[in-house]
């Protein structure tokens, strides 16, 4: 709740602007070292750019790319793969086959080729992202897809003419969001990572935005003589990902009636 409430709201707080720049105040370290001040609780940067100030506006691009990443991942990964549970057969084999392709290409070659091609931008980053989680979706859903699909209830549908359509987006696609929400929580995690992994390797959004990944690497120059400037967009990054992970945890025990039996 306070990661969604500082991504919403947080632009509202009275602080810096996170681009604002005093070379005067360069490598100021955090308020409770020698030589800190009250008015840059983390510290500043080479620039003089409050730290705590773009950790907050951070977030709202940090949650932004990773929550658009999944929804996007998700939507096609799992509309994928009850497609290619529900029809089996060459259907079937061709989505695999897509699917274990597209897991075999390693993530930043992947990336790279990406990014290249299109450019860095924002709508490029959470392209890239989606593209790299949609196949979890399906290998799971189609899974469940396929224990679902030989229950009565299904077999009761297809012999009163319901078309296959109505039974996939009205009884199929019901019984597996549970399993959907459990597993975009867990994805949100991995987007966040892989957007710091790629800002670490100068792949990620473009001067001026802010995210936690982009601090990373911007800071990762000056962790001898700044080492807050690495260490509290690390913090914040391993923290969210902890408890983002607890939470698809819970979501998934929730959803899962033979976990909860246990």
């Amino acid at each position: 709740m306070l990661l969604l409430l500082t991504a919403v709201f947080g632009q509202l707080l009275p602080i810096a602007d996170p681009n604002e720049q005093s070379l005067d105040n360069g490598l100021l370290p955090p308020f409770f070292l020698e030589g800190g001040s009250s008015s840059h609780l983390f510290g500043t940067d080479l620039l003089g750019r409050d730290l705590f100030s773009r950790l907050v506006h951070g977030t709202r691009m940090t949650v932004l790319i990773a929550v658009s990443a999944v929804f996007l991942g998700a939507v096609f990964g799992s509309l994928l793969g009850v497609i290619a549970g529900f029809k089996g057969g060459k259907i079937d084999s061709i989505i695999s086959r897509i699917t274990e392709a597209q897991l075999a290409l390693p993530f930043i070659l992947l990336a790279i080729s990406m990014i290249v091609s299109r450019g860095q931008s924002l709508s490029t980053l959470v392209i890239v992202l989606a593209v790299v989680g949609w196949a979890q979706y399906v290998r799971i859903i189609r899974a469940e897809t396929l224990s679902i699909k030989e229950r009565g209830f299904v077999t009761g549908l297809r012999v009163g003419g319901i078309s296959d359509t109505r039974i996939i987006f009205f009884h199929i696609v019901p019984n597996v969001f549970g399993t959907i929400l459990s597993l975009a929580t867990l994805e949100i995690g991995t987007m966040i990572l892989a957007e710091s992994a790629l800002s670490f390797l100068g792949l990620g959004i473009p001067a001026p935005s802010v995210s936690w990944g982009a601090d990373l690497a911007s800071g990762k120059d000056f962790i001898d003589m700044a080492w807050w400037l690495v260490t509290f967009p690390g913090i914040a990054i391993v923290v969210t990902v902890l408890y983002v992970n607890a939470a698809g945890d819970a979501l998934r025990t929730h959803f899962d009636l033979r976990k909860r039996m246990f």
